[in-house]
């Protein structure tokens, strides 16, 4: 997730560094259903108790936000199933305003309220007055999100992915986690609001080894969704790679087009997201801050983002803004920004419900629930089909340069296409170029968009990449 542009509620959970309860065994499913039942956050004192004691010691306003989650993941590791676990975790951030100068504490698991305030007015005297921030008056109802598993089905899923790998590759060795988390979040303030839902989301994630003599070959993929996960889709997107790295062979020099799959595409919408943040605008930090109503990409682009769409939907973000859908480029033409309360306000915009946290601990920021490209029609075996002498990018070390758009990654599983035809693998090889100018080459744009983390995004094709490799 990069911070200030995902959310925790794209991603990792807010209270991930809390306490963890490790169970050894399988849990029974009446086990289960009683913790599930202990995530709900109902209207319990220790909200209500901290916003009274707030103001009791003198704050003019304050807020809670409340995180509880349980997670329930399951190891593969050298082919078979190594482990199971259960955590729980619990995180309570109170915020309040005294004489207008805002101050935050966070505590993990049971709290002391009294404590809590005390440490938020402490720490409000360190900060200067700034103006207060609240949604108000508001008691909406959110249905929860995402349906619940039970581990035994994680543990089938995962076994099956194993088995559809070695039954064509057994030299393969193959390492996983499969996962069902539930993470309910509460949000209440002095000026009325009080919000919550569940939301429940499965995940998955296969590494397959392969040696082969003094050749070592990794390839890993995943799937994040709702209620339901897809092994056998997992596995035959390994199986596809590993049938491409059969041969190692030598790559292109100089400017070739490259295809990003859609795992490796998001490498270049990070700084699309950077560049769409309302505080990198407000900043003049963005290269798109005067460029709106203006074709900043290829015009083959479109990207929003549905506050329904996918695994990383949610109804309302870390400020109680009910989330909305909204289309940041329409054909390559710059259409908005995404903006907390505070940052819309600076702009003379109003919020986009995107206030989001980067940690428990952290203060509102503009940030992305989900963020997603509009697909093209084409199969991936179709793009690669436009190459006659070219680069296909899957797996890479290293990331973009931020929001000046330049990269220059190491490719960690990548293809060389030759009249349309995979080859083989590259090894020891670079590409080079900027973010911004790729997607104004955009020659392709595939149908086979999936969620990578919190953004659905196509494979893509695009020219004038500098790829340098080494000869054999």
């Amino acid at each position: 997730m990069v911070s200030g542009e995902t959310s925790p509620a794209g991603g990792e959970s807010s209270a991930s560094s809390l306490t963890a309860i490790h169970s050894p065994l399988p849990i029974s499913k009446s086990t289960a259903n009683k913790i599930m039942v202990s995530q709900k956050i109902p209207s319990n004192s220790l909200p209500e108790q901290l916003l009274e004691l707030s103001i009791k010691s003198g704050a003019e306003a304050a807020e809670v936000f409340q995180s509880k989650s349980l997670s329930r993941p399951v190891f593969f590791e050298a082919n078979r199933l190594k482990q199971l676990e259960t955590s729980q975790s619990e995180g309570t951030a109170l915020r309040l305003w005294r004489n207008g100068c805002p101050g935050l504490a966070v505590a993990y698991g049971p709290v002391e309220p009294q404590a809590l305030v005390e440490r938020a007015l402490a720490l409000s005297q360190l900060n200067q007055p700034e103006a207060v921030e609240l949604n108000g008056n508001s008691k909406p109802s959110y249905p929860d999100l995402g349906e619940d598993v039970p581990i035994q089905k994680l543990v089938e899923w995962g076994k099956e992915a194993i088995a559809i790998i070695r039954d064509e590759y057994p030299d393969v060795i193959c390492t996983g986690e499969w996962e069902c988390d539930v993470e309910t979040t509460r949000l209440v303030n002095t000026k009325g609001l009080d919000c919550y839902y569940t939301d429940t989301t499965l995940s998955c994630y296969i590494e397959a080894e392969w040696v082969r003599g003094d050749d070592f070959l990794s390839v890993a993929d995943g799937q994040t969704e709702r209620g339901n996960l897809q092994p056998e889709k997992v596995a035959h997107q390994i199986l596809q790679r590993l049938a491409w790295a059969q041969e190692n062979v030598t790559p292109p020099n100089g400017r070739v087009p490259v295809l990003f799959t859609s795992k490796a595409a998001d490498m270049l919408w990070g700084t699309v997201q950077a560049a769409l943040n309302g505080k990198r605008v407000l900043e003049k930090a963005s290269p798109w801050a005067e460029r709106m109503d203006k074709l900043v990409i290829s015009s083959s682009l479109t990207v929003y983002q549905d506050p329904h769409a996918g695994p990383y939907s949610c109804p309302f973000d870390d400020e109680g803004t009910p989330t909305e859908s909204l289309v940041f480029i329409q054909d390559g033409v710059l259409q908005h920004f995404y903006c907390d309360r505070t940052t819309g306000r600076q702009l003379n915009l109003a919020s986009t419900g995107n206030g989001f946290r980067p940690g428990l601990g952290s203060y509102p920021t503009p940030g992305l629930f989900n963020f997603l490209i509009q697909p093209g029609g084409e199969s991936l075996q179709e793009l690669i089909q436009h190459l006659d002498d070219g680069l296909i990018v899957d797996q890479m070390l290293g990331g973009n340069g931020g929001i000046s758009g330049d990269f220059s990654i190491n490719i960690d599983l990548g293809y060389r296409v030759q009249n349309g035809q995979v080859i083989g693998r590259v090894k020891d090889t670079m590409v080079a170029g900027n973010v911004y100018t790729a997607l104004k080459q955009l020659v392709k744009l595939g149908g086979d968009a999936d969620w990578n983390g919190s953004c659905y995004t196509p494979s893509l094709l695009v020219e004038g990449l500098s790829s340098t490799g080494k000869q054999n």
